[in-house]
C-alpha cells in the first residue's frame, strides 16, 4: 500500500508534536490454577507462572517501539482477583500477594500489576474480607501493584456496606502513605460495573471470564484530537463530530496494529483495545483542552457536559469501526491531576468537585485523581462513592472513584504525586455530613430496567 506525503507527515505528526501513543501494553493472566491451601505454595505457584507467561512482555514492547517507532509508555500486568485466589489460603494477611506481585513487576521491568481486587457488589466472601483489610498495607509496601474493589453493578444494586468500609480503607491508606501526600490511594479504585478487559491502571484485573491469559491495549490521543479541531473553529457541531470520528478511527488502526504484533510475538490472543482518551500532566495533551478547543472559555463552564458526551461518542463510533475487539472503558478519561487543562480549570474555579461528577455521567470512567482535604471524614468519602455507584448503576455504565484525601492539606494547597500521576490542587467538598446515611447498612437495590432476562 502507497502512502501520500501527506499521509505520511500526518502520521509524523501525531507521534512528535500531539502525542500520540499506546499508552499501555497489559498483558492479563488468569492464576485460577494456582489456588493453593497453603498461602506460601499458592504464592509460590503466582510467581513461577508470572515469571513464565510474563518475562518477555517488556522486551516484546520495546522491540515493537524501535521496529514501528510507536511509543508504547507502559508495560503492565493484570491478575485474576486475588481474592478469588487467596481466600482459600491458610492466611488471614494478604498482604503478602501484594508484596510479591510487586517484586515480579521489578523483576520483570512491569510498570504496573493490577489485580489486587475483590468483587463485593453483593456481599463478601472470606477472601473478600481478607483482600479488603490488606489494601492499605499492601498499597504502602509496594511500588507498582494497584488495588480495586467493585461493590455495584446495574444487576445487583449498590453494595452500601462495601461503600462505607471503602471509604474508611481510602482513609488508613492515605494516613500509611501520608509522606508522599497519601499516594497510596492513587493505587485504589473503586468501581461500579468494573470490565474484566481493562487495561488501564489502577482497575485493571483479568476477569473470571477472560481465558487464560491476552493482551489488552490502551490507545490515547487527546492531543490528536484537539489539532484536528484547531483548523475547524467555525466548523457546526455536525462537521466536528465527523472529525473526532475520523480522528479517532485513525488512532485506533494504529493500536490494533500493535495490539495483534505484540500478541502474536508473545503467543497470547489479542484480547481488545481500549480507544479511551487518556491525558498526560504533559502541555498539548489534555482532553480538557479538547472541550475547550469546541468553544468553551473553560473546561467546567455551562456547555461542558454536552461537549464531553459528544467527544465521548463519537471516540466510540469511530473506534468501533477501526478494531473488532473494542472493550475495556473506551471513551474520554477525566482525571484531575493528569490533565494540565484539569488542573488549570480548578484553579481557576471553572470546575468543582459536584461538575466533574455531573460530567462522569457521559464520559467513560468517573471521579479520577481528585485530591481531597486531609481530614475529610470516611463518612463522606463513602458518600462520594455512593452518588458515582449510582450513576453508573442507573445508566448502565462503568462508573469508578479513585480520590485521595491528602494529609494534613487543605482546600487550595497543592498535592503532588510525580510521574503520569502529575499533581493536583485540593478540592473542596461539602460540609454537610452524611454520616447518618452512610451508617445505614445494607443494599440499595438494582432499579427496575435491570431486570432484562
Amino acid at each position: 500500500m502507497l502512502f501520500s506525503p501527506f499521509e505520511i507527515k500526518e502520521t509524523v505528526d501525531m507521534f512528535l508534536r500531539y502525542k500520540l501513543d499506546i499508552r499501555a501494553i497489559t498483558l492479563g493472566v488468569s492464576l485460577l490454577d494456582c489456588v493453593a491451601a497453603s498461602g506460601r505454595e499458592c504464592r509460590r505457584r503466582i510467581r513461577e507462572k508470572l515469571l513464565r507467561v510474563a518475562g518477555p512482555l517488556v522486551t516484546t514492547g520495546a522491540q515493537i517501539e524501535a521496529e514501528y517507532g510507536i511509543p508504547i509508555i507502559n508495560k503492565r500486568l493484570s491478575v485474576t482477583p486475588l481474592a478469588l485466589i487467596a481466600g482459600s489460603g491458610d492466611e488471614d494477611d494478604l498482604s503478602p500477594y501484594a508484596v510479591l506481585l510487586d517484586e515480579v513487576a521489578h523483576e520483570l521491568g512491569i510498570d504496573f500489576v493490577g489485580g489486587f481486587s475483590a468483587l463485593v457488589q453483593k456481599g463478601f466472601s472470606r477472601g473478600d474480607e481478607a483482600l479488603i483489610a490488606a489494601i492499605p498495607q499492601a498499597l504502602s509496601a509496594t511500588e507498582r501493584v494497584c488495588a480495586s474493589v467493585n461493590v455495584a453493578s446495574s444487576k445487583s444494586g449498590i453494595n452500601m456496606d462495601a461503600v462505607r468500609r471503602m471509604g474508611e480503607v481510602i482513609k488508613a491508606a492515605a494516613e500509611k502513605t501520608a509522606h508522599r501526600d497519601g499516594i497510596g490511594c492513587a493505587k485504589l479504585v473503586v468501581f461500579c460495573n468494573a470490565p474484566e478487559d481493562n487495561p488501564f491502571m489502577a482497575g485493571s484485573f483479568h476477569g473470571v471470564g477472560e481465558g487464560e491469559s491476552c493482551l489488552n491495549v490502551g490507545v490515547s490521543g487527546p492531543g490528536v484530537v484537539r489539532a484536528a479541531l484547531e483548523s475547524h473553529r467555525e466548523a457546526s457541531f455536525d462537521e466536528l463530530a465527523d472529525i473526532i470520528k475520523k480522528t479517532a478511527f485513525k488512532i485506533t488502526r494504529m493500536g490494533q496494529l500493535v495490539g495483534m504484533e505484540a500478541a502474536r510475538r508473545l503467543g497470547v490472543p489479542f484480547g481488545i483495545l481500549d480507544l479511551s482518551l487518556a491525558p498526560t500532566p504533559e502541555v498539548g495533551d489534555s482532553v480538557a483542552r479538547i472541550l475547550e478547543e469546541m468553544g468553551l472559555e473553560s473546561a467546567g463552564t455551562h456547555g461542558t457536559t454536552a461537549a464531553l458526551a459528544m467527544l465521548t461518542d463519537m471516540v466510540k463510533k469511530g473506534g468501533v469501526m477501526a478494531s473488532t475487539h473494542v472493550g475495556g472503558f473506551s471513551g474520554a478519561f477525566i482525571p484531575v491531576s493528569e490533565d494540565e487543562g484539569m488542573v488549570a480549570a480548578v484553579r481557576s474555579g471553572s470546575i468543582s468537585l459536584d461538575k466533574l461528577e455531573a460530567m462522569t455521567s457521559v464520559c467513560s470512567v468517573g471521579l479520577d485523581m481528585i485530591a481531597l482535604p486531609g481530614d475529610t471524614p470516611a463518612a463522606t468519602i463513602s458518600a462520594i462513592i455512593a452518588d458515582e455507584m449510582a450513576i453508573g448503576m442507573v445508566n448502565h455504565k462503568t462508573t469508578a472513584v479513585r480520590v485521595i484525601p491528602v494529609p494534613g492539606k487543605q482546600a487550595g494547597e497543592w498535592a503532588e504525586f510525580g510521574g503520569l500521576l502529575g499533581g493536583a490542587p485540593i478540592m473542596a467538598v461539602n460540609a454537610a455530613s452524611s454520616a447518618a446515611f452512610i451508617a445505614r447498612r445494607g443494599r440499595i437495590p438494582a432499579p427496575i430496567h435491570s431486570f432484562k432476562n
